[in-house]
């Protein structure tokens, strides 16, 4: 199944899909497989800002610990409490039900590191 159009992508895995100035933050499909399964998920709390290339939270599965990292400066918005009750739905709905955090965008120049989903979809074949 290929990877959401309407996004960007980078090579640490993140979807990123921007509206306006905001953006909306995950993991790809390839990233949740390697994860397996998913038991906990924290982000950085609403208010927090950062830059592009900064850990923004972290992802913890049976198999190991991983970094989330966003392509672009921001603050983060709202983070997706439904994770923290039940982190197995990253692995069942990563591109909607699963999203990680909502930023505010102030510096979105980072997003052109990013690929699209036909190149991803190339580089990662499901």
């Amino acid at each position: 199944m290929p990877n959401p159009a309407d996004r960007v992508y980078s090579q640490s895995h993140e979807w990123h899909k921007v509206s306006g100035d905001t953006l909306t933050l995950g993991l790809t499909r390839f990233a949740v497989d390697a994860l397996t399964d998913v038991t906990y998920v924290e982000m950085k709390k609403p208010g927090t800002k950062f830059n592009a290339g900064d850990n923004i939270g972290v992802v913890e599965s049976v198999k190991t610990t991983s970094d989330i990292y966003c392509a672009c400066s921001g603050e983060i918005t709202e983070v997706n409490k439904a994770l923290a009750d039940n982190p197995a739905t990253l692995n069942e709905d990563p591109y909607e039900k699963g999203w990680l955090v909502k930023i505010k965008i102030t510096d979105k120049s980072g997003l052109s590191k990013c690929i699209d989903s036909k190149a991803y979809d190339a580089e990662h074949p499901a």
